[in-house]
């Protein structure tokens, strides 16, 4: 799943933020390609504002579309997804359209360790110079995930966390429905997030992790042009 259903207001454009441009191409259009490299066979975009837009970008990628009529959030968004995916019972990746910087390679070597621990989900995580504004990774004496704080939901402890969530995860299909059904909005944005599936699995017992990537960049978002632009030069860089 990818997705590409926001609008993006700090980009201070009308355009969809997926489809401000690297070299001439949409940015989504970076991540469905690296999810190809990666031999993934079926991408989903799910699509919200300005959606026949995303459509028409994307129309030649071979892309299922599934439609985002509110934003309510990213676990609202995944949630969409549910009746397309049909009988289908593995691995569902989720990526975002606006991080384009992640590699075919970091994306199979991260499905790869998701199954090769029997994981029911596990995060994509990076540690970075200033977190601000990202989910924090809380992990336990252990060592392990226990949960995911938004930034607007931490306290200053958890601030003080450099490791983060990119937004990008593997999930086990049937888990991940089943504790997004048990999910709401009683958070600071009023949003569902996907976030919240990863405490939901942990309190019934099912294993979770997290993978943590090398590099940073990877993971970068894009919220302004500025990040468009550099983004923009780290993957000229890594695609020579």
């Amino acid at each position: 799943m990818i997705l590409a259903a926001g609008q993006g207001t700090r980009m201070k454009s009308d355009l969809p933020k997926v489809l401000h441009e690297i070299d001439g191409r949409p940015m989504v259009a970076y991540v469905v390609e690296t999810v190809r490299r990666a031999g993934i066979a079926r991408a989903i975009a799910v699509v919200g504002y300005q959606a026949e837009s995303v459509k028409r970008a994307l129309a030649t990628a071979g892309v299922e579309f599934v439609l985002q009529r509110e934003q309510l959030g990213t676990g609202h968004a995944v949630l969409q997804c549910a009746a397309v995916l049909g009988a289908f019972a593995g691995t569902v990746v989720v990526l975002s359209g606006d991080v384009p910087g992640l590699r075919a390679e970091t994306l199979r070597d991260f499905i790869s360790h998701h199954q090769d621990c029997g994981a029911s989900a596990t995060v994509l995580t990076a540690r970075v110079g200033d977190p601000t504004g990202y989910g924090r990774v809380v992990r336990g004496p252990d060592g392990a995930l226990e949960r995911i704080v938004e930034h607007k939901d931490a306290d200053d402890g958890v601030r003080a966390i450099d490791e983060v969530n990119s937004g990008l995860y593997c999930f086990e299909r049937a888990p991940l429905f089943e504790a997004l059904g048990r999910t709401d909005r009683a958070n600071a944005q009023n949003e569902y997030y996907l976030t919240d599936v990863i405490q939901k699995m942990r309190s019934r017992g099912l294993p979770v992790g997290a993978y943590c990537v090398g590099d940073e960049r990877e993971v970068a978002g894009v919220n302004t042009l500025e990040e468009l632009e550099t983004i923009s030069r780290f993957i000229r860089d890594v695609r020579r």
